[in-house]
């Protein structure tokens, strides 16, 4: 597979961070109207569509980018090799730009102003530790299947885990800066107040560093090539593949040569 320009990636990675932030948001208007003063359909009715899109996001622009949608994703597949720090940086204001205009998408769509603030406020100790586990969670799904060879069934993986994570966590799985600071820009079921988003982000953060240790003691042989197959395998998997010409690392799936 040829690697894919940087710019088609980063078209790939908004384009896919907008519908993400749509897919949240505009579910979550809708379920708010379908299912007025039930909090537990309204939330089912969310994280259904929620997993289901995911799953046909990631299937739709991943093959191009990789269907990362998420700064911790970047970050963690570059410290892992697999994406190189400049691509990663590049991402980042790809996916934050394009969840923000996801979400002035979502409210546009019910007729809602196109920008307003939220004052959902999610800030709190449960919150901040669910953020981190959510976090965590994702990343293990990911890189698991990536250094286990099964990298493809990733959109489905993932997609179960965060419609799964919508219960199992207070914060109902952010997991994501980008679709974080998104949601601030719609004062609807799905929003985050924006006093509440650095707290989310570090939770973030923090999940994304334990996750990149957690993966190095569970996986310790995986490789640039195996962490370029992230989200799914993709075009812009050069800088792992430049490697294994090299001769730096053995085909994808193997460890590195002694």
């Amino acid at each position: 597979m040829t690697s894919a320009a940087l710019w088609r990636r980063l078209t790939a990675e908004f384009a896919g961070s907008a519908l993400l932030a749509a897919l949240v948001i505009g579910s979550g208007i809708a379920a708010q109207r379908l299912s007025p003063g039930d909090t537990g359909l309204e939330l089912l009715e969310n994280a259904a569509a929620t997993a289901a899109g995911l799953f046909a996001i990631i299937l739709m622009f991943g093959p191009v980018s990789g269907g990362h949608f998420n700064p911790v994703v970047s970050f963690t597949d570059a410290a892992l090799g697999g994406l190189t720090w400049r691509d990663a940086a590049a991402y980042l204001p790809a996916q934050v730009g394009g969840c923000i205009g996801g979400a002035v998408l979502a409210n546009l769509m019910f007729s809602d102003p196109a920008v307003s603030i939220s004052a959902k406020h999610r800030a709190s100790g449960g919150h901040f530790l669910s953020e981190i586990v959510a976090t965590m969670g994702l990343l293990l799904v990911i890189f698991a299947l990536a250094r286990t060879g099964r990298a493809r069934t990733a959109p489905a993986a993932v997609g179960a885990y965060i419609g799964a994570a919508y219960f199992f966590t207070s914060s109902t799985s952010f997991a994501n800066p980008a679709i974080t600071i998104g949601r601030m820009f719609s004062n609807t079921f799905a929003g985050i107040a924006p006093s509440s988003a650095p707290s989310f982000i570090a939770a973030q953060v923090v999940g994304g560093v334990l996750a990149v240790g957690l993966i190095r003691l569970l996986y310790p042989g995986v490789t640039p090539a195996q962490a370029a197959d992230v989200v799914v395998p993709h075009a812009g998997n050069g800088q792992a593949k430049a490697a294994i010409a090299e001769g730096d690392w053995d085909a994808p799936g193997g460890d590195r040569r002694e």
